[in-house]
C-alpha cells in the first residue's frame, strides 16, 4: 500500500516513519524546500523521530515538493497547520491550499483523511465540496474520513502504536477503511458514527486541559496575593485517590494545541448562538499568565532594590514544554518580549533552541548565562537542567515550573 501524507510536521512525519514501519511507502509532501531538502539527506527536524530512526526508513519514504506524486498512493493523509488569525479566528488557509492541491490529483477509489485540528463540520463542509471539484464524488467515488492527531512532542509512553485512534469517516465504508488503514500502525483504533464527532472528540480532549489548567493558574494568581505556596496545595490535592486530577500551574500554555483548538470551538458556536463562556474565559487566563510572570519577576527584582532596566535576566528554556524546541505559542517568547520591553538584558539557555533570530539572541551555556545575571527565570525546565547550580550561581531565582526546594531557600521565588 503507498500512503501520501501532506505537510511534514510535528504531526506529519512521525506519522510518514510510523508507516514505512509497517512496511508500507510514504509518499511525504511538504511546500518548504528546506524540509524536503533535510529529509531527502536523511536529516530530521523533529526530536520525536531520530535522523537514525528516519535513516531506517530509506527505500519507502519518498519527500517531495510535488503534489502530482500524490496520484499514486491508495491513501492520503492532510497534516498541515491550522492556526488562527490575528483576530484569535479559524485559519484555514494552509487547509484550503492543500485540499485543492489534492483535488488537482485525487483518483477515484482514493482514501483522503484529514488529521488537522478543527472544527466540527470542516470535514463535510469544506472538504467535500473542493474534493469533489475533481468530478469525483465524495463517499462514493472516493472514500473520506476525519481521525483527530494526538501527538504529544517529547512523550515517549504514549505513541503513534500504543495511543487510541478515532475514526469517522463519511460514509460507514469511508470509516472501515481509514480504520482499516490506521490498524496498520495502531493497536487500537475508535470508531466514531461521524467526522462531527471525531472532529469535536479533539477539542474536547484540549478543552479540558484547557479549563484546568487555567483554574490552577487562577488560583496561583490567588495564592500570589494571598501568600500561600501554590504548589503545596497542588501537592496537598493530588493525595486524593478519587475525584481530583492533578494540573500545574504554569507561565501559560504553548505548543501548537492548547492555546489554539478551544477557540475553534468557541468560534463554531458563535455560528449557533451558543455562547461557550468556560472555555473562552480559560483561553483569556492562561493568555494573561505571561504578563503576570513578567510582572512577578519585575517585583522580584523590586524586592532586591533594582529595577527591570540594566537587569541581566537569564530565562531558562524557551521552548514551550520540557524536553522538545517547539517555540510555537511559547509563553516564554512574551515573557522575553515583556521585559526587553521594560528595558531588561536578556540572555537565554536552552539546548533545544540554538537561536532566537527575532530577538537577535542565541542560547548559551547554563554557566554563560548564570554568570553576571541579576535574576535567573526558570520558565521551562528541560530535563538535565542544574537546578543545584542555579540557586548556588544566581543571586535572585524566580520559578515558574515547580522545580525548585518549597522553602528554606533565601534568593527564591516561586510562582
Amino acid at each position: 500500500m503507498n500512503v501520501g501524507i501532506v505537510g511534514l510536521g510535528y504531526v506529519g512525519l512521525p506519522l510518514a516513519v510510523s508507516f514505512c514501519e509497517a512496511g508500507l511507502n510514504v509518499v511525504g509532501v511538504d511546500v518548504d524546500p528546506r524540509k524536503i531538502g533535510a529529509l531527502k539527506a536523511g536529516e530530521s527536524y523533529i526530536e520525536d523521530v531520530p535522523s537514525e530512526k528516519l535513516a531506517a526508513s530509506a527505500g519507502r519514504f519518498f519527500p517531495t515538493l510535488r503534489v502530482a506524486e500524490l496520484s499514486r498512493c491508495d491513501a492520503v493523509i492532510i497534516a498541515v497547520p491550522t492556526p488562527l488569525t490575528r483576530n484569535r479566528e479559524p485559519d484555514l488557509g494552509p487547509l484550503v491550499a492543500a485540499t485543492t492541491a489534492i483535488a488537482g490529483v485525487l483518483q477515484r477509489d482514493q482514501l483522503v483523511v484529514l488529521e488537522s485540528t478543527t472544527y466540527p463540520g470542516t470535514t463535510r463542509e469544506r472538504l467535500v465540496p473542493l474534493l469533489e471539484e475533481s468530478g469525483l464524488a465524495a463517499g462514493i467515488e472516493f472514500n473520506l474520513a476525519f481521525s483527530p492527531e494526538r501527538v504529544d512532542p517529547g512523550r515517549t509512553d504514549y505513541t503513534m502504536r500504543n495511543t487510541p485512534k478515532v475514526v469517522g469517516g463519511l460514509t460507514d465504508a469511508c470509516r472501515e477503511r481509514a480504520a482499516a488503514l490506521y490498524s496498520e500502525i495502531c493497536d487500537h483504533v475508535v470508531p466514531v458514527s461521524t467526522p462531527e464527532v471525531a472532529e469535536l472528540t479533539k477539542l474536547l480532549e484540549n478543552v479540558f486541559r484547557s479549563v484546568n489548567i487555567a483554574l490552577v493558574n487562577e488560583l496561583a494568581m490567588l495564592c500570589d496575593r494571598m501568600g500561600i505556596d501554590i504548589w503545596e496545595v497542588v501537592n496537598a490535592a493530588s493525595t486524593k485517590p478519587y475525584g481530583f486530577m492533578r494540573f500545574d500551574p504554569g507561565p501559560g500554555m504553548g505548543g501548537h494545541c492548547l492555546p489554539v483548538d478551544p477557540f475553534y470551538l468557541s468560534w463554531r458556536a458563535r455560528e449557533y448562538g451558543s455562547p461557550t463562556d468556560f472555555i473562552e474565559l480559560a483561553g483569556e487566563v492562561n493568555q494573561a499568565m505571561p504578563r503576570f510572570c513578567a510582572d512577578k519577576i519585575a517585583r522580584a527584582l523590586n524586592e532586591h532594590s533594582k529595577p527591570v532596566r540594566g537587569s541581566r535576566v537569564a530565562v531558562l528554556g524557551v521552548s514551550y514544554k520540557a524536553g522538545v524546541g517547539d517555540l510555537r505559542e511559547s509563553p516564554a517568547l512574551t515573557i522575553i518580549q515583556l521585559l526587553a520591553d521594560a528595558g531588561g538584558e536578556i540572555v537565554y539557555h536552552d539546548d533545544h533552541v540554538p537561536e532566537l533570530s527575532e530577538f537577535g539572541l542565541r542560547s548559551t551555556s547554563l554557566e554563560d548565562a548564570l554568570d553576571g545575571c541579576d535574576v535567573a527565570v526558570v520558565v521551562t525546565a528541560h530535563p538535565g537542567l542544574d537546578i543545584d547550580l542555579v540557586l548556588e550561581r544566581a543571586p535572585l531565582v524566580v520559578d515558574f515550573r515547580g522545580v525548585t526546594p518549597g522553602s528554606g531557600v533565601p534568593n527564591l521565588v516561586r510562582l
